[in-house]
Protein backbone atom coordinates (compact mmCIF):
# COMPACT_ATOMS: atom_id res chain seq x y z
CA UNK A 1 0.00 0.00 0.00
CA UNK A 2 1.34 3.46 -1.00
CA UNK A 3 2.86 5.97 1.61
CA UNK A 4 1.59 9.24 1.23
CA UNK A 5 4.11 11.68 2.49
CA UNK A 6 2.56 15.23 3.82
CA UNK A 7 4.86 18.43 3.11
CA UNK A 8 4.90 20.74 6.69
CA UNK A 9 6.25 24.33 6.43
CA UNK A 10 8.13 24.65 9.45
CA UNK A 11 8.97 28.60 9.76
CA UNK A 12 11.82 28.84 12.46
CA UNK A 13 10.98 31.52 15.35
CA UNK A 14 12.22 35.16 15.36
CA UNK A 15 15.78 35.74 16.77
CA UNK A 16 15.95 38.77 18.90
CA UNK A 17 19.71 40.04 19.88
CA UNK A 18 18.93 39.74 23.43
CA UNK A 19 17.46 35.84 22.40
CA UNK A 20 21.19 35.18 20.93
CA UNK A 21 22.52 36.92 24.39
CA UNK A 22 20.55 34.47 25.98
CA UNK A 23 21.91 31.26 23.72
CA UNK A 24 20.97 29.61 20.82
CA UNK A 25 18.82 26.39 21.43
CA UNK A 26 20.56 23.22 20.34
CA UNK A 27 18.02 21.37 19.26
CA UNK A 28 16.26 24.27 16.98
CA UNK A 29 19.78 25.13 15.39
CA UNK A 30 20.26 21.35 14.47
CA UNK A 31 16.54 21.50 13.06
CA UNK A 32 17.63 24.10 10.67
CA UNK A 33 20.56 22.55 9.49
CA UNK A 34 19.43 19.16 8.63
CA UNK A 35 15.98 21.49 6.71
CA UNK A 36 18.61 23.35 4.32
CA UNK A 37 20.26 19.96 3.79
CA UNK A 38 17.39 18.27 2.63
CA UNK A 39 16.13 21.44 0.68
CA UNK A 40 19.42 21.60 -1.13
CA UNK A 41 19.74 17.75 -1.80
CA UNK A 42 16.23 17.94 -3.25
CA UNK A 43 17.33 20.74 -5.63
CA UNK A 44 20.05 18.57 -6.73
CA UNK A 45 18.51 15.31 -7.21
CA UNK A 46 14.79 15.07 -9.07
CA UNK A 47 13.41 11.91 -8.81
CA UNK A 48 13.26 9.87 -11.68
CA UNK A 49 9.71 10.36 -13.23
CA UNK A 50 7.98 6.90 -14.33
CA UNK A 51 5.95 7.91 -17.78
CA UNK A 52 4.02 4.81 -18.78
CA UNK A 53 4.30 0.78 -18.16
CA UNK A 54 1.69 -1.62 -19.07
CA UNK A 55 2.35 -3.61 -15.56
CA UNK A 56 2.94 -2.48 -12.13
CA UNK A 57 4.03 -4.76 -9.55
CA UNK A 58 5.66 -4.36 -6.20
CA UNK A 59 8.79 -6.57 -5.58
CA UNK A 60 10.30 -6.66 -2.07
CA UNK A 61 12.20 -9.66 -2.75
CA UNK A 62 15.29 -7.25 -3.87
CA UNK A 63 15.91 -6.23 -0.08
CA UNK A 64 14.41 -2.67 -0.56
CA UNK A 65 10.94 -1.10 -2.04
CA UNK A 66 10.99 -1.47 -6.04
CA UNK A 67 8.88 -1.27 -8.56
CA UNK A 68 8.47 -4.04 -10.94
CA UNK A 69 7.61 -2.30 -14.27
CA UNK A 70 6.68 -4.62 -17.36
CA UNK A 71 5.49 -3.78 -21.07
CA UNK A 72 6.35 -0.35 -23.28
CA UNK A 73 7.93 1.22 -19.96
CA UNK A 74 8.97 4.82 -20.37
CA UNK A 75 11.16 7.16 -17.94
CA UNK A 76 11.95 10.95 -18.08
CA UNK A 77 14.25 12.52 -15.59
CA UNK A 78 16.01 15.95 -16.19
CA UNK A 79 14.64 16.33 -20.02
CA UNK A 80 16.42 12.53 -20.75
CA UNK A 81 13.85 10.02 -22.12
CA UNK A 82 14.42 6.33 -21.29
CA UNK A 83 12.57 3.06 -22.62
CA UNK A 84 12.65 -0.18 -21.93
CA UNK A 85 10.59 -3.94 -21.95
CA UNK A 86 10.43 -4.01 -18.21
CA UNK A 87 12.38 -2.50 -15.05
CA UNK A 88 13.09 -1.79 -11.61
CA UNK A 89 12.34 1.39 -10.10
CA UNK A 90 13.52 1.94 -6.58
CA UNK A 91 11.97 5.53 -6.30
CA UNK A 92 13.76 5.84 -2.46
CA UNK A 93 17.20 5.39 -3.92
CA UNK A 94 16.07 7.47 -7.02
CA UNK A 95 17.70 4.71 -9.30
CA UNK A 96 16.21 2.24 -11.89
CA UNK A 97 17.70 -1.26 -14.01
CA UNK A 98 15.98 -1.59 -17.19
CA UNK A 99 15.85 -4.73 -19.64
CA UNK A 100 15.27 -5.49 -23.34
CA UNK A 101 15.23 -2.94 -26.01
CA UNK A 102 16.52 -0.66 -23.77
CA UNK A 103 16.64 3.29 -25.52
CA UNK A 104 18.04 6.68 -23.97
CA UNK A 105 17.05 9.83 -25.54
CA UNK A 106 19.43 12.42 -24.34
CA UNK A 107 18.39 14.66 -26.95
CA UNK A 108 16.60 15.06 -30.21
CA UNK A 109 19.69 14.23 -32.20
CA UNK A 110 21.09 11.49 -30.04
CA UNK A 111 19.36 7.82 -28.74
CA UNK A 112 21.10 5.38 -27.12
CA UNK A 113 20.25 1.82 -28.11
CA UNK A 114 21.48 -1.25 -25.53
CA UNK A 115 20.50 -4.87 -23.80
CA UNK A 116 20.31 -3.31 -20.26
CA UNK A 117 20.70 0.23 -18.35
CA UNK A 118 21.16 0.65 -14.69
CA UNK A 119 20.41 4.49 -13.87
CA UNK A 120 21.19 6.82 -10.47
CA UNK A 121 19.29 9.76 -10.80
CA UNK A 122 21.35 11.50 -8.15
CA UNK A 123 24.68 11.14 -10.04
CA UNK A 124 22.55 11.03 -13.66
CA UNK A 125 25.05 8.07 -14.74
CA UNK A 126 23.75 5.62 -17.07
CA UNK A 127 25.40 2.13 -17.68
CA UNK A 128 24.75 0.10 -20.33
CA UNK A 129 25.68 -3.19 -21.17
CA UNK A 130 25.50 -5.74 -24.09
CA UNK A 131 24.83 -5.08 -27.65
CA UNK A 132 25.07 -1.17 -27.55
CA UNK A 133 24.89 1.76 -30.13
CA UNK A 134 24.69 5.52 -29.76
CA UNK A 135 23.57 6.69 -32.79
CA UNK A 136 23.79 10.71 -33.53
CA UNK A 137 22.95 11.85 -37.21
CA UNK A 138 25.56 10.30 -39.14
CA UNK A 139 27.52 9.19 -36.51
CA UNK A 140 27.05 5.48 -35.05
CA UNK A 141 28.98 4.27 -31.67
CA UNK A 142 28.53 0.68 -30.93
CA UNK A 143 30.02 -1.10 -28.23
CA UNK A 144 29.22 -3.76 -25.06
CA UNK A 145 29.92 -1.57 -22.14
CA UNK A 146 29.39 2.10 -22.15
CA UNK A 147 28.69 4.25 -19.20
CA UNK A 148 27.13 7.61 -19.68
CA UNK A 149 27.00 10.16 -17.28
CA UNK A 150 24.61 12.92 -18.23
CA UNK A 151 25.86 15.64 -16.02
CA UNK A 152 29.64 16.00 -17.18
CA UNK A 153 28.93 15.23 -20.04
CA UNK A 154 30.67 12.54 -20.60
CA UNK A 155 30.19 8.85 -22.00
CA UNK A 156 32.98 5.92 -22.36
CA UNK A 157 33.66 2.70 -23.05
CA UNK A 158 35.86 -0.18 -22.03
CA UNK A 159 36.65 -3.66 -23.76
CA UNK A 160 36.37 -2.38 -27.72
CA UNK A 161 33.81 0.12 -29.65
CA UNK A 162 33.76 0.93 -33.21
CA UNK A 163 32.75 4.22 -34.46
CA UNK A 164 30.97 5.10 -37.98
CA UNK A 165 30.64 8.09 -39.57
CA UNK A 166 28.35 8.09 -42.57
CA UNK A 167 29.35 11.77 -43.75
CA UNK A 168 33.20 11.37 -43.78
CA UNK A 169 32.56 7.76 -44.72
CA UNK A 170 35.52 6.23 -42.13
CA UNK A 171 35.40 3.55 -39.61
CA UNK A 172 36.93 4.08 -35.94
CA UNK A 173 37.89 1.28 -33.68
CA UNK A 174 39.46 1.14 -30.13
CA UNK A 175 39.46 -0.51 -26.98
CA UNK A 176 38.85 2.20 -24.87
CA UNK A 177 36.94 5.15 -25.91
CA UNK A 178 35.60 8.65 -24.31
CA UNK A 179 32.94 10.81 -25.82
CA UNK A 180 31.82 14.56 -25.14
CA UNK A 181 28.60 14.60 -27.18
CA UNK A 182 28.10 18.59 -26.02
CA UNK A 183 31.44 19.32 -27.96
CA UNK A 184 31.34 16.25 -30.16
CA UNK A 185 34.53 14.86 -29.28
CA UNK A 186 35.88 11.62 -28.84
CA UNK A 187 39.48 10.34 -27.04
CA UNK A 188 40.30 6.81 -28.06
CA UNK A 189 42.98 4.85 -26.37
CA UNK A 190 44.88 1.70 -26.90
CA UNK A 191 45.30 -0.35 -30.49
CA UNK A 192 43.08 2.77 -33.12
CA UNK A 193 42.47 2.45 -35.88
CA UNK A 194 40.76 4.75 -38.40
CA UNK A 195 39.86 3.57 -41.85
CA UNK A 196 38.96 6.11 -44.69
CA UNK A 197 38.75 5.63 -48.35
CA UNK A 198 41.80 8.03 -49.17
CA UNK A 199 44.12 6.88 -45.80
CA UNK A 200 44.62 4.76 -42.58
CA UNK A 201 45.63 5.94 -39.54
CA UNK A 202 46.58 3.42 -36.73
CA UNK A 203 47.38 4.94 -33.31
CA UNK A 204 48.23 4.23 -29.40
CA UNK A 205 45.99 7.38 -28.70
CA UNK A 206 43.76 9.78 -30.81
CA UNK A 207 41.25 12.10 -30.49
CA UNK A 208 38.89 13.64 -33.32
CA UNK A 209 36.40 15.92 -33.68
CA UNK A 210 33.12 15.51 -35.90
CA UNK A 211 32.22 18.47 -36.38
CA UNK A 212 35.22 20.15 -36.51
CA UNK A 213 36.68 17.06 -38.29
CA UNK A 214 39.96 17.65 -36.36
CA UNK A 215 42.02 14.23 -35.66
CA UNK A 216 44.32 14.49 -32.96
CA UNK A 217 46.99 11.70 -32.70
CA UNK A 218 49.64 10.80 -29.40
CA UNK A 219 52.47 8.07 -29.17
CA UNK A 220 53.55 5.91 -32.34
CA UNK A 221 51.28 6.39 -34.51
CA UNK A 222 51.21 5.82 -38.43
CA UNK A 223 49.11 7.23 -41.58
CA UNK A 224 48.70 5.20 -44.55
CA UNK A 225 47.50 6.93 -48.05
CA UNK A 226 47.58 5.74 -51.48
CA UNK A 227 51.13 7.48 -52.55
CA UNK A 228 52.32 7.98 -48.35
CA UNK A 229 53.26 6.03 -45.78
CA UNK A 230 53.57 8.62 -42.31
CA UNK A 231 55.32 7.84 -39.02
CA UNK A 232 54.80 10.45 -36.07
CA UNK A 233 54.40 10.31 -32.28
CA UNK A 234 52.44 13.51 -32.25
CA UNK A 235 50.10 15.43 -35.19
CA UNK A 236 47.33 16.46 -36.37
CA UNK A 237 44.77 16.22 -38.95
CA UNK A 238 41.69 18.51 -40.54
CA UNK A 239 40.18 16.15 -42.84
CA UNK A 240 37.20 19.55 -43.93
CA UNK A 241 40.63 21.70 -44.87
CA UNK A 242 43.00 19.00 -45.74
CA UNK A 243 45.47 20.11 -43.49
CA UNK A 244 47.61 17.71 -41.59
CA UNK A 245 51.16 18.35 -38.90
CA UNK A 246 53.80 15.82 -37.80
CA UNK A 247 56.12 15.88 -35.61
CA UNK A 248 58.53 13.44 -32.65
CA UNK A 249 60.56 11.04 -35.00
CA UNK A 250 57.78 12.11 -37.92
CA UNK A 251 59.09 10.80 -41.33
CA UNK A 252 56.85 10.51 -44.62
CA UNK A 253 57.84 7.64 -47.31
CA UNK A 254 56.72 7.12 -50.85
CA UNK A 255 57.61 5.07 -53.53
CA UNK A 256 60.72 7.02 -54.85
CA UNK A 257 61.07 9.44 -51.38
CA UNK A 258 61.95 9.01 -47.53
CA UNK A 259 61.17 12.34 -46.18
CA UNK A 260 62.20 13.01 -42.41
CA UNK A 261 62.44 16.18 -39.73
CA UNK A 262 61.56 17.39 -36.69
CA UNK A 263 58.09 18.60 -37.82
CA UNK A 264 56.42 18.20 -41.20
CA UNK A 265 53.38 20.02 -41.95
CA UNK A 266 51.20 19.39 -45.40
CA UNK A 267 48.42 21.45 -47.08
CA UNK A 268 46.81 18.36 -49.37
CA UNK A 269 44.28 20.97 -50.96
CA UNK A 270 47.16 23.29 -52.49
CA UNK A 271 49.33 20.36 -52.41
CA UNK A 272 52.20 22.07 -50.44
CA UNK A 273 54.51 20.36 -47.89
CA UNK A 274 56.69 21.83 -45.67
CA UNK A 275 59.64 20.08 -42.85
CA UNK A 276 61.23 22.11 -40.35
CA UNK A 277 64.67 21.41 -38.40
CA UNK A 278 66.59 18.58 -39.14
CA UNK A 279 65.31 18.01 -42.63
CA UNK A 280 66.30 14.55 -44.53
CA UNK A 281 65.24 13.76 -48.18
CA UNK A 282 66.18 10.58 -49.76
CA UNK A 283 65.97 10.16 -53.34
CA UNK A 284 66.49 6.53 -53.86
CA UNK A 285 65.47 7.01 -57.70
CA UNK A 286 68.50 8.98 -57.91
CA UNK A 287 70.63 7.17 -55.23
CA UNK A 288 70.74 11.36 -53.27
CA UNK A 289 70.12 12.02 -49.69
CA UNK A 290 69.77 16.08 -48.85
CA UNK A 291 69.90 17.38 -45.17
CA UNK A 292 68.71 21.07 -44.25
CA UNK A 293 66.99 22.85 -41.51
CA UNK A 294 63.77 23.52 -43.66
CA UNK A 295 62.45 22.71 -46.63
CA UNK A 296 58.98 23.23 -48.80
CA UNK A 297 57.52 21.34 -51.81
CA UNK A 298 54.94 22.03 -54.29
CA UNK A 299 53.31 19.08 -55.74
CA UNK A 300 51.83 20.60 -58.81
CA UNK A 301 54.78 21.88 -60.38
CA UNK A 302 57.27 19.35 -58.81
CA UNK A 303 59.11 21.75 -57.00
CA UNK A 304 61.22 21.33 -53.79
CA UNK A 305 63.23 24.19 -51.89
CA UNK A 306 65.53 23.15 -48.88
CA UNK A 307 67.77 25.90 -46.95
CA UNK A 308 70.47 25.69 -43.97
CA UNK A 309 72.79 24.02 -43.34
CA UNK A 310 72.16 22.29 -46.16
CA UNK A 311 73.94 19.06 -47.50
CA UNK A 312 73.38 16.92 -50.87
CA UNK A 313 74.93 13.46 -50.96
CA UNK A 314 75.23 12.00 -53.86
CA UNK A 315 75.93 7.69 -54.67
CA UNK A 316 78.23 6.59 -57.37
CA UNK A 317 79.46 3.19 -58.00
CA UNK A 318 82.89 3.56 -56.74
CA UNK A 319 82.91 6.95 -54.65
CA UNK A 320 80.28 9.91 -53.29
CA UNK A 321 79.70 13.98 -53.78
CA UNK A 322 79.14 16.13 -50.98
CA UNK A 323 77.77 19.31 -52.01
CA UNK A 324 76.81 22.55 -49.75
CA UNK A 325 75.16 25.75 -50.37
CA UNK A 326 72.71 28.23 -49.21
CA UNK A 327 69.93 26.97 -50.66
CA UNK A 328 69.06 23.55 -53.23
CA UNK A 329 66.02 23.71 -55.29
CA UNK A 330 64.68 20.78 -57.21
CA UNK A 331 62.33 21.21 -60.30
CA UNK A 332 61.55 19.99 -63.58
CA UNK A 333 62.87 21.40 -66.84
CA UNK A 334 60.09 22.78 -69.31
CA UNK A 335 59.97 19.50 -71.29
CA UNK A 336 58.61 18.10 -67.50
CA UNK A 337 60.66 15.28 -68.44
CA UNK A 338 64.51 15.86 -66.64
CA UNK A 339 65.04 16.78 -63.16
CA UNK A 340 67.06 20.23 -62.64
CA UNK A 341 69.06 21.29 -59.74
CA UNK A 342 69.71 24.66 -58.66
CA UNK A 343 72.62 25.36 -55.64
CA UNK A 344 72.33 29.10 -54.58
CA UNK A 345 75.29 30.83 -53.12
CA UNK A 346 78.75 29.76 -51.74
CA UNK A 347 78.33 26.54 -53.29
CA UNK A 348 81.30 23.62 -52.13
CA UNK A 349 81.53 20.57 -53.56
CA UNK A 350 84.01 17.25 -52.46
CA UNK A 351 84.61 14.20 -54.38
CA UNK A 352 87.20 11.80 -53.66
CA UNK A 353 89.05 13.02 -56.76
CA UNK A 354 87.32 16.08 -57.41
CA UNK A 355 86.53 19.57 -55.72
CA UNK A 356 84.60 23.38 -56.43
CA UNK A 357 83.13 26.07 -55.86
CA UNK A 358 80.98 28.87 -57.09
CA UNK A 359 78.49 31.03 -56.31
CA UNK A 360 76.01 28.92 -58.20
CA UNK A 361 75.68 25.57 -59.74
CA UNK A 362 73.02 24.21 -62.24
CA UNK A 363 72.50 20.62 -62.80
CA UNK A 364 70.38 18.75 -65.45
CA UNK A 365 69.52 15.30 -65.35
CA UNK A 366 68.75 15.74 -69.36
CA UNK A 367 72.48 15.39 -70.21
CA UNK A 368 74.18 14.98 -67.27
CA UNK A 369 75.83 18.84 -67.28
CA UNK A 370 76.71 20.65 -64.61
CA UNK A 371 76.93 24.90 -64.61
CA UNK A 372 79.12 27.12 -62.67
CA UNK A 373 78.58 30.74 -62.24
CA UNK A 374 80.47 33.36 -60.71
CA UNK A 375 84.11 33.04 -59.88
CA UNK A 376 83.89 29.26 -60.13
CA UNK A 377 87.10 26.55 -59.59
CA UNK A 378 87.86 23.20 -60.07
CA UNK A 379 90.20 21.28 -58.37
CA UNK A 380 90.75 17.73 -59.85
CA UNK A 381 94.33 15.92 -58.96
CA UNK A 382 97.51 18.75 -58.95
CA UNK A 383 95.27 21.09 -61.18
CA UNK A 384 93.08 23.92 -60.19
CA UNK A 385 90.56 25.00 -62.88
CA UNK A 386 89.04 28.71 -63.26
CA UNK A 387 87.23 30.98 -65.93
CA UNK A 388 83.79 33.26 -65.49
CA UNK A 389 81.73 30.32 -66.45
CA UNK A 390 82.61 26.63 -65.98
CA UNK A 391 80.27 23.69 -67.43
CA UNK A 392 80.96 19.82 -66.84
CA UNK A 393 79.45 16.94 -68.80
CA UNK A 394 79.60 13.85 -66.69
CA UNK A 395 78.26 10.73 -67.18
CA UNK A 396 77.63 7.91 -64.51
CA UNK A 397 79.56 10.39 -61.90
CA UNK A 398 82.23 10.98 -64.43
CA UNK A 399 83.48 14.09 -65.96
CA UNK A 400 84.16 13.56 -69.62
CA UNK A 401 85.10 17.25 -70.78
CA UNK A 402 84.66 20.64 -69.60
CA UNK A 403 84.24 23.80 -71.07
CA UNK A 404 85.75 27.28 -69.85
CA UNK A 405 84.72 30.71 -71.09
CA UNK A 406 85.99 34.13 -70.58
CA UNK A 407 89.17 34.16 -68.45
CA UNK A 408 90.35 30.88 -68.22
CA UNK A 409 93.32 29.62 -66.04
CA UNK A 410 94.51 26.21 -65.55
CA UNK A 411 97.34 26.60 -63.12
CA UNK A 412 98.55 23.34 -60.96
CA UNK A 413 101.71 22.69 -58.82
CA UNK A 414 105.29 21.76 -59.43
CA UNK A 415 108.86 21.41 -57.47
CA UNK A 416 111.34 22.66 -58.45
CA UNK A 417 114.49 21.35 -56.49
CA UNK A 418 117.80 22.75 -55.68
CA UNK A 419 119.33 24.63 -57.14
CA UNK A 420 116.09 26.73 -58.20
CA UNK A 421 115.59 30.11 -58.12
CA UNK A 422 113.32 31.61 -55.34
CA UNK A 423 110.60 29.09 -54.07
CA UNK A 424 111.08 25.55 -54.93
CA UNK A 425 107.34 25.51 -55.43
CA UNK A 426 106.20 26.55 -59.20
CA UNK A 427 103.32 26.60 -60.99
CA UNK A 428 102.43 25.02 -64.37
CA UNK A 429 99.92 27.55 -66.19
CA UNK A 430 97.72 27.54 -68.97
CA UNK A 431 95.99 30.59 -70.15
CA UNK A 432 93.00 31.51 -72.21
CA UNK A 433 90.17 33.64 -73.39
CA UNK A 434 88.28 30.03 -73.61
CA UNK A 435 89.33 26.56 -73.18
CA UNK A 436 88.19 22.69 -73.61
CA UNK A 437 89.33 20.35 -71.20
CA UNK A 438 89.30 16.59 -71.91
CA UNK A 439 89.31 13.82 -68.82
CA UNK A 440 89.61 10.06 -68.65
CA UNK A 441 88.58 7.96 -65.15
CA UNK A 442 88.23 12.20 -63.82
CA UNK A 443 91.71 12.59 -64.71
CA UNK A 444 92.66 15.97 -67.15
CA UNK A 445 94.65 14.51 -70.27
CA UNK A 446 94.80 17.27 -72.50
CA UNK A 447 93.30 21.14 -72.87
CA UNK A 448 92.41 22.60 -75.94
CA UNK A 449 93.11 26.57 -75.38
CA UNK A 450 90.67 28.36 -78.18
CA UNK A 451 91.71 31.87 -77.86
CA UNK A 452 94.65 33.98 -76.73
CA UNK A 453 95.99 31.35 -74.97
CA UNK A 454 99.71 32.14 -73.22
CA UNK A 455 101.22 28.79 -71.04
CA UNK A 456 104.18 28.63 -68.77
CA UNK A 457 105.42 25.14 -68.12
CA UNK A 458 108.46 23.38 -66.63
CA UNK A 459 110.46 20.92 -68.99
CA UNK A 460 111.90 18.14 -67.93
CA UNK A 461 114.26 15.53 -68.94
CA UNK A 462 113.13 11.71 -68.61
CA UNK A 463 114.44 11.67 -65.35
CA UNK A 464 112.21 13.84 -63.97
CA UNK A 465 114.67 16.97 -63.86
CA UNK A 466 113.73 20.23 -64.85
CA UNK A 467 115.53 21.94 -67.06
CA UNK A 468 114.19 25.16 -67.65
CA UNK A 469 110.98 26.62 -68.02
CA UNK A 470 108.91 27.23 -71.26
CA UNK A 471 106.67 30.42 -72.04
CA UNK A 472 104.51 30.16 -75.53
CA UNK A 473 102.15 32.75 -76.85
CA UNK A 474 99.68 31.54 -79.46
CA UNK A 475 95.78 32.06 -80.45
CA UNK A 476 95.14 27.77 -80.35
CA UNK A 477 97.05 25.77 -78.38
CA UNK A 478 96.69 22.26 -77.15
CA UNK A 479 98.30 20.86 -73.73
CA UNK A 480 98.34 16.91 -73.68
CA UNK A 481 98.68 16.08 -70.24
CA UNK A 482 100.42 12.60 -68.78
CA UNK A 483 100.85 11.39 -65.74
CA UNK A 484 99.69 14.68 -64.05
CA UNK A 485 102.26 17.25 -65.74
CA UNK A 486 102.37 18.76 -69.17
CA UNK A 487 103.83 15.89 -71.09
CA UNK A 488 103.13 17.89 -74.91
CA UNK A 489 102.57 21.22 -76.26
CA UNK A 490 100.78 21.64 -79.55
CA UNK A 491 100.74 24.89 -81.38
CA UNK A 492 97.65 25.35 -83.76
CA UNK A 493 98.29 28.65 -84.96
CA UNK A 494 101.47 31.07 -85.59
CA UNK A 495 103.07 30.91 -81.68
CA UNK A 496 105.94 32.72 -79.74
CA UNK A 497 107.67 30.11 -77.66
CA UNK A 498 111.08 30.33 -75.18
CA UNK A 499 112.31 27.92 -73.28
CA UNK A 500 114.30 29.91 -70.19
CA UNK A 501 117.06 28.06 -68.48
CA UNK A 502 116.52 28.19 -64.35
CA UNK A 503 118.92 30.73 -63.74
CA UNK A 504 117.98 32.78 -66.35
CA UNK A 505 113.91 33.12 -65.08
CA UNK A 506 112.92 35.93 -63.94
CA UNK A 507 110.97 36.41 -60.47
CA UNK A 508 108.34 38.97 -62.20
CA UNK A 509 108.07 36.37 -65.58
CA UNK A 510 107.30 33.02 -63.23
CA UNK A 511 103.10 33.89 -63.31
CA UNK A 512 100.42 34.91 -65.59
CA UNK A 513 98.50 37.78 -64.85
CA UNK A 514 95.66 36.93 -63.68
CA UNK A 515 97.43 34.23 -61.58
CA UNK A 516 95.44 33.02 -58.01
CA UNK A 517 96.34 29.66 -56.51
CA UNK A 518 93.64 29.29 -53.75
CA UNK A 519 94.97 25.83 -51.72
CA UNK A 520 93.03 27.45 -48.84
CA UNK A 521 89.83 27.16 -50.05
CA UNK A 522 90.38 23.96 -51.56
CA UNK A 523 87.90 20.56 -49.44
CA UNK A 524 90.02 18.01 -48.52
CA UNK A 525 87.30 16.54 -46.60
CA UNK A 526 83.46 16.42 -46.80
CA UNK A 527 83.31 18.65 -43.73
CA UNK A 528 85.58 21.75 -45.68
CA UNK A 529 82.49 22.08 -48.04
CA UNK A 530 80.66 24.21 -44.49
CA UNK A 531 83.76 26.59 -44.36
CA UNK A 532 83.73 29.56 -46.98
CA UNK A 533 86.35 31.63 -48.21
CA UNK A 534 85.70 34.57 -50.36
CA UNK A 535 87.87 34.99 -53.61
Amino acid sequence: MAKTVETVAINPPHLSLTSLKRGVNPLLLTTCCLLLAASAFSQKSKKIELLHADVLEYDESKGTKAKRLIGKVAFKHEGVLMYCDSAYLYSEQNNMDAYGHVRIMPDEKTTIYGDSLNYNGNTRVAQLRGEIRMVEENKTLTTTYLDYNLKTDLAYYLGGGKLVNKEENSTLTSAIGYYYPKSKEFFFKDSVVLVHPDYTINSDTLMHNTETEITHFYGPSTIKTKENFIYCENGWFDSKNELMQFSENAWLENKNQKLSGDSIYYNQGKGIGEVFGNVTVIDTTEDMIINGDYSIHYEKDSVSLVTGHTLLTQFFKDDTLYLHADTLLLMYDTTRQHRMMYAYYKVKFYKSDMQGKSDSLVFSNADSTIKMYHNPVIWSKENQMTADYIELFTYDGKVESMKFDENSFIASEEICPAPCFGDTLKYNQIKGKDMLGYFKDNELYKIDVLNKGQTIYYAKEDNGDIIGMNRSDGDKIAVYVKDRSVHKIAFLTTTKAILYPLEEVKKDDVFLSGFNWQAAARPLKMEDIFVWESP
